[in-house]
């Protein structure tokens, strides 16, 4: 098999219970036929138009020698450095498979100005960007897109020998990228963003970086043979029984890459799994966690783990994991399954998965923001050129960066969970991703990271529409470093404030706690923010 599941306690009773009558429902064959019915009358117009990814297979075979030949004609030019400019579902993949397969792809998946400084800085004589979007107006990529374009222009480079587009059939970018005698490659218009990892959104980037594709298009083809089929031995009908039907329902799922060859997966399945399934005051909310998580010691009730490992069926990783789901398979096999599970999951859970009815708010708030340019907020106090901002003042009222989070904590239910997003430069602050685990720590409650802006385009869905369970951290950052935006009255970092702003503003409307912490001055300044967490 491609793909192997242990499940054990809940999940095992889960899988016992549930499966007979998906296999008797013909669940997994009428996903593979395209039945749209199956999540019932109001999903069925989405599903109609979002079920393309189950032949996405066959549909991408041919892209794989046009994409080996761009990158040999790129090769030959000494263009040999790819960025690619996308967001969620468009960059998520990519680098999952580009990471995997050990080759160099730049991700400019941020606002952050210094991060697309650093973007530009590396080696743009030698680049390739590619600009990755289903519609083309993605606020992001087209300002990442813009600025590429007028650096290529003052190096005295033609953008269209160095821009290549992946974005549907007929999009605004679609237009414009031809108009413009720019490489497109269309992929199919009937594939969601999140399950489009084997189509030419996955596979441009990733290709055109040195990654073998028409291998991971045979892994899995191969895995297809097994989700496609209504039998007891399903592994996508056995893992989404596991994580969307337990008695009582664990609808946190904690996410563990332990010591599999595949690097980065999490973050990709957390993005497929909130975004489908948090919608209607419910879901399943991913927590990506490391092998020594403080959440792998309490065992919340309400929180089941899956552990990704290089082979499920090893006895003593049975023996040593009781109560957890352990899954392994090749990369593409883990794409087939998870995208069938997950849509599973939302038949389980009888919502639609396949939309994502709240990510356009902070869209929208943000691009208010961006148009009115009100001035900036006065904050609650500043402690130690830590700007504190809160959306009920009750949050600030001990005038401590520690008392401030010691209030959010209070506000958590027994059920639930603490949301923390970085708007910063990642770059220059990777070990602020260890503050999960103090917080993890400190509030007793599970606890996830997302780096801003793009959380937005994933877990932002479950933030919103899942269940009134979360309350939310965000970490902001004042700096003198900014960067225009051709064409645009606004700039990156005034982007990228607006976008914290936006999201804030409308996760305060929907009743959820929100504490903004903004660093002014210097990186003695994140350590703040970890010993509050300690305490």
């Amino acid at each position: 098999m491609t793909f192997a599941i242990h499940a054990s306690g809940a999940a095992r009773v889960a899988i016992d219970e549930t499966v007979p009558a998906l296999v008797h429902d013909l669940i997994a064959s009428r996903i593979t036929g395209g039945d749209a019915a199956l999540w019932g009358p109001a999903a069925e117009a989405e599903a109609a138009v979002r079920l393309g990814w189950v032949e996405a297979i066959s549909v991408s075979r041919p892209l794989v020698t046009e994409i080996e030949a761009l990158r040999a004609d790129l090769s030959s030019r000494g263009i040999d450095r790819v960025v690619l400019a996308g967001m969620g579902g468009s960059s998520l993949a990519p680098e999952v498979i580009a990471q995997t397969a050990g080759v160099p792809l730049t991700i400019l998946d941020s606002t952050a100005p210094a991060q697309v400084l650093a973007a530009l800085d590396e080696g743009i004589e030698n680049t390739v960007l590619v600009v990755s979007s289903k519609s083309g107006s993605t606020v992001e990529t087209d300002s990442q897109r813009r600025t590429f374009e007028a650096a290529f222009r003052d190096l005295g480079i033609d953008p269209a020998e160095r821009i290549v587009v992946v974005t549907d059939p007929g999009s605004p970018l679609d237009v414009s990228a031809r108009q413009a005698g720019y490489r497109v490659f269309n992929a199919d218009p009937n594939v969601g963003g999140r399950y489009s990892a084997l189509t030419a959104f996955g596979l441009v980037p990733s290709g055109l970086a040195g990654v073998d594709i028409d291998e991971l298009l045979d892994e899995a083809e191969a895995s297809l043979l097994e989700v496609a089929v209504d039998s007891a031995e399903n592994p996508a009908l056995r893992l989404a029984s596991a994580i969307a039907a337990t008695t009582p329902r664990r609808d946190k799922l904690g996410l563990i890459t332990d010591g599999t060859h595949i690097n980065g997966l999490p973050d990709w399945i957390e993005q497929l799994i909130a975004e489908s399934t948090g919608k209607d005051a419910t879901g399943i909310l991913p927590v990506v966690l490391l092998p020594v998580s403080p959440e792998l010691d309490a065992k919340p009730a309400d929180l089941q783990i899956v552990r990704l490992v290089d082979d499920a069926n090893e006895f003593h990783l049975r023996e040593q994991h009781e109560g957890e789901i352990l899954v392994s398979g090749t990369l593409g096999a883990q794409f087939i399954v998870w995208e069938y599970a997950t849509a599973i999951a939302g038949y389980l859970l009888g919502i639609n998965p396949f939309d994502q009815p709240d990510v356009e708010s902070a869209k929208v708030a943000a691009r208010g923001l961006l148009d009115a340019r009100p001035a900036p907020t006065v904050p609650a106090f500043v402690e130690n050129g830590v700007e504190v901002r809160v959306s009920d003042p009750a949050l600030a009222s001990s005038g401590t960066v520690e008392g401030v989070l010691d209030a959010l904590w209070a506000r958590l239910a027994d059920d639930g969970y603490v949301s923390i997003q970085a708007y910063v430069n990642r770059l220059d602050v990777p070990q602020l991703q260890g503050l999960r685990e103090l917080v993890a720590a400190d509030s007793g409650r599970p606890t996830t990271f997302g780096w801003g802006p793009r959380f937005l385009h994933s877990t932002g869905q479950y933030h919103k529409g899942g269940p009134a369970q979360g309350v939310f951290l965000q970490i902001l950052e004042r700096t003198d470093v900014d960067l225009e935006i051709p064409e645009r009255p606004f700039t990156f970092g005034q982007l990228i404030e607006a976008q914290a702003a936006g999201d804030a503003g409308v996760l305060a409307e929907h009743g959820r706690p929100v504490v903004s912490l903004t660093i002014t001055d210097s990186s003695a300044d994140v350590l703040t923010l970890f010993e509050a967490a300690q305490k």
